[in-house]
């Protein structure tokens, strides 16, 4: 499974993002699809995930500013980002939790950096 991600780039704050995940390859069954990020010198951490059902889960820090949204016959997902800050800026990494057959799997796309300036 590959997953190509796009749309990252230099915003000023309060700006906004989309930013866009393509999954291809042999997908089984989507558990999840998702976006985390990384920033220099800190651990990669959760921003938004979307079930197959259209379940959100959000870090509590881009709540009420970023969406998630995933189109199921496309295996894409998006993430809109609005009122960006600078403590926003980090490599952005697309997700896929696959089922296969019983078997979790755990896709990483190449990541898209995102810089917030102030």
């Amino acid at each position: 499974v590959q997953l190509v991600e796009s749309g990252g780039g230099l915003v000023q704050a309060g700006g906004s993002l989309r930013l866009s995940c393509a999954a291809s390859g042999t997908i089984f069954s989507i558990i999840a699809m998702g976006w985390y990020r990384q920033a220099p010198g800190k651990q990669r951490e959760l921003v938004a995930t979307i079930t197959s059902g259209s379940n959100t889960n959000y870090a509590d820090s881009v709540k009420g500013r970023f969406a998630i949204s995933r189109d199921n016959a496309k295996n894409t997902v998006a993430l809109k980002m609005n009122d960006l800050k600078p403590e926003d800026t980090a490599v952005y990494y697309c997700n896929l939790r696959d089922n296969a057959r019983g078997i979790p799997l755990n896709y990483w796309g190449r990541g898209t950096q995102v810089i917030v300036s102030s």
